[in-house]
């Protein structure tokens, strides 16, 4: 069962800018951490950002700080990602998750949406 949607993934060039939304389908997890997640062709599933439950902790994986921004709306039990600076190295299908345990590994999350691809051209 998908718990989470993945929304506004696509094509951009190297530069540019990019927003994800994940809504809820099932429960908003307004009182669980939230986390992006992603996976280029090949590679493991990669840490990319994390927020806990009230917003007010942050953290990201290296490749993306200071150019990605992962925010939180627990009425509407949404959780974005602002990404910046886009490199085409940040080309993977990107996945949003949900954990009652805030943290950087796959293993504290549940709760999984279906993934979104993010293309980033040279």
């Amino acid at each position: 069962q998908v718990h989470m949607v993945e929304i506004g993934g696509g094509l951009v060039q190297a530069g540019g800018s990019l927003s994800l939304s994940c809504a809820p389908s099932t429960h908003t997890f307004s009182t669980y951490a939230k986390a992006w997640f992603r996976q280029a062709p090949g590679k493991e599933r990669e840490f990319v950002a994390a927020i806990n439950w009230s917003g007010k902790i942050t953290s990201y994986g290296d490749s993306v700080k200071g150019r990605f921004t992962i925010s939180r709306d627990n009425a509407k039990g949404t959780v974005d990602l602002q990404m910046n600076s886009l490199k085409p190295e940040d080309t993977a299908v990107y996945y949003c998750a949900a954990g009652q345990f805030y943290g950087s590994s796959r293993t504290n999350y549940n709760y999984w949406g279906q993934g979104t691809q993010v293309t980033v051209s040279s």
